[in-house]
């Protein structure tokens, strides 16, 4: 194995979001960036670990504010599927708060990752004498792009990640946790998307980031279209389209409990649908969501969650195409090839999901 260490890369050049293609999903307007980082507070932050042909992998840090151990934010977490590694799931779940920053990576690479992140909190002002932290860290399997037993993703990576986050534009496609993903039959990674809706006559954000890696066909507003064609680079198996996982982080304003953000939580999971997913057997499925409101205020009532929950499910799928127009055809570990997604293959999609005005629901259009 070369001994050098793998090194950050910076993203490659940006390609056409689902907007930029003239599709639009769903009523509800974005926020200035349509990513989670329109959501106040929330940061982004990629390291990149890239040393062709066999290693594509690297780690994505989503940073909401001062969180702490002193510092909680309410949140909820839903298991689509468990078949992952979603470490701080029972914590997170039992107490219903957060208290790290949200790291996502590779499979292998997620016990390393949330040592380093350990470390890092125990270095952050307020930490001096915290004796118990709960890390939450994700992961997504690279290891058919990837040299996933190299464990690649470092200290020092985590740490770049997130030092680096910022509450601007979020790199897409292949970058930080997304490097070496494939979803849907193509090369895949991370998407964001953001809506900001009302409530009770008051104006929230929410955002969502995803770490796409799953199997199914892809659908785009109802319509089926054709499956990528992956190619090993000996002739032999490929990702089934039956596989993968996905991490979806979601963020919001609002001022919700944890019981609500579980809420949020199982309506960004069940958005997966919308673009085409398995739910697998080896699939692990996984919606982890935030509140960033401040803890007095009135909360919003539950028969009021109607227009957010549906701002939810409108950014996960646009999240998913993002993820996957962004990205670029990869060759990776054992001259595997994953192709990108043809932003022509997009266009000749419909183009807006129909909705009725003056009904609070909507299904994508068909053929």
């Amino acid at each position: 194995m070369d001994p050098r260490p793998p090194s950050p890369i910076a993203p490659r050049a940006a390609r056409p979001r689902a907007r930029d293609l003239g599709i639009v999903i769903g009523p509800t307007p974005t926020g200035p960036l349509n990513a989670i980082t329109d959501v106040p507070g929330v940061r982004v932050g990629h390291t990149t670990v890239r040393r062709p042909p066999d290693l594509h992998s690297g780690v994505t840090a989503v940073v909401p504010g001062h969180v702490g151990p002193h510092s909680p934010l309410p949140a909820g977490v839903f298991t689509g599927n468990g078949y992952g590694k979603l470490i701080g799931t029972t914590q997170l779940a039992e107490l219903g708060t957060l208290e790290t920053p949200i790291l996502l990576t590779s499979t292998l690479s997620a016990f390393r990752v949330a040592d380093a992140l350990v470390g890092w909190m125990l270095r952050r002002p307020g930490c001096e004498e915290v004796l118990s932290l709960n890390p939450v860290v994700g992961e997504c399997n690279d290891g058919f792009l990837s040299d996933i037993r190299a464990r690649p993703v470092r200290e020092e990576h985590v740490h770049a990640a997130l030092d680096g986050a910022t509450d601007g534009p979020v790199a897409e496609g292949c970058v930080g946790a997304g490097t070496g993903t494939v979803a849907l039959g193509y090369k895949a990674g991370i998407g964001t998307a953001s809506r900001t809706t009302e409530s009770a006559g008051r104006s929230f954000t929410a955002g969502v980031l995803v770490q796409a890696n799953f199997g199914g066909t892809l659908r785009v507003l109802g319509r089926t279209l054709a499956a990528g064609h992956a190619d090993d680079g000996t002739g032999g198996p490929v990702p089934a389209a039956d596989t993968g996982s996905c991490m979806i982080v979601v963020a919001t304003d609002a001022p919700l409990d944890s019981r609500q953000l579980t809420r949020v939580a199982r309506r960004a999971v069940f958005a997966l649908a919308r673009t085409g997913a398995a739910y697998s057997h080896g699939s692990g499925d996984y919606a982890i969501a935030f509140g960033t409101a401040p803890g007095t205020g009135a909360r919003v009532a539950d028969a009021e969650l109607g227009p957010l929950f549906e701002a939810v499910l409108d950014c996960v799928e646009e999240a998913v195409l993002n993820s996957l127009l962004a990205a670029t055809t990869t060759t990776g570990f054992g001259g595997r090839t994953v192709p990108a997604l043809p932003p022509e293959l997009l266009s000749r999609s419909p183009r807006t999901v129909a909705r009725h005005p003056h009904c609070g629901r909507g299904e994508p259009g068909g053929d």
